[in-house]
């Protein structure tokens, strides 16, 4: 009788642990989450699947906030009650282009494709490709269009999507944390693409948008939501004939 060949154990990681303990699936997301894939984290399809679904827009969003913390406003969505309060002002009728900044995994995306008119366009610009690749799979709408890309150069991207210009402009990028320069660019950039009568509309956690605003936008109007993690700042900066 042949002896049965006793196979070598390799030594176990942290992560291997947690798995025989298991904890296959947040193995598995953490390493989704991260990048980080130790031996045997992602050993088996299944795992992964549940995983992706478990962790699903959360993931991606927590993901994305932790390559690019300076360029997202917050690790928690926005609210129901910020997204209403937010979208109020806007004259969907007179909407043609909607252009968002920084959208995230697309909190706001679909409730502005129910609000938004059958011939209108909503172009969302982010510097996270994780956060594109993501919408442009989640989002099948004809009039939603995603681009990699910096707000500041907003102008040449809704020119190159066949407008003139857009009507409103939605913005949760952090005011605060942009690198030097940015901020300012973003602003100008957005009162230069906006039609008369638009208005570029704003949620933070800081008042510091405000002061990049008021440099371009002569009524600007302030709100709060207290109903929002973090409570935040709304404002809507409106252009008129003579800006």
């Amino acid at each position: 009788m042949v002896p049965a060949v006793r196979r070598r154990q390799r030594p176990c990681n942290g992560l291997d642990r947690l798995a025989q303990a298991g904890f296959d699936e947040t193995v598995t997301g953490y390493a989704i989450l991260t990048g980080h894939h130790g031996a045997g984290a992602i050993a088996r399809p299944s795992l992964r699947k549940r995983a992706s679904r478990l962790f699903g827009q959360w993931g991606v969003f927590f993901r994305g906030f932790v390559e690019e913390p300076r360029m997202v406003g917050s690790i928690i969505p926005s609210s129901r009650f910020t997204i209403n309060k937010m979208l109020a002002p806007v004259d969907w009728q007179r909407c043609e282009v909607f252009v968002e900044y920084g959208p995230g995994v697309g909190t706001f995306c679909q409730p502005v494709l129910d609000r938004l008119r059958r011939d209108g366009s909503l172009i969302v610009i982010d510097t996270n490709p994780l956060y594109i690749d993501y919408l442009k799979k989640h989002f099948r709408d004809s009039r939603f269009h995603a681009v990699h890309g910096s707000a500041a150069d907003v102008i040449d991207i809704v020119k190159a999507h066949g407008h003139d210009g857009a009507d409103y402009v939605l913005s949760g990028l952090p005011f605060s944390t942009l690198p030097d320069g940015v901020g300012p660019a973003i602003a100008e950039a957005t009162h230069e693409v906006l039609r008369p009568g638009g208005a570029f509309l704003v949620y933070q956690f800081s008042a510091k948008a405000r002061d990049f605003m008021a440099k371009h936008f002569r009524r600007i109007d302030r709100g709060f939501e207290l109903w929002n993690v973090l409570p935040c700042q709304l404002f809507w900066g409106w252009k008129d004939a003579k800006d």
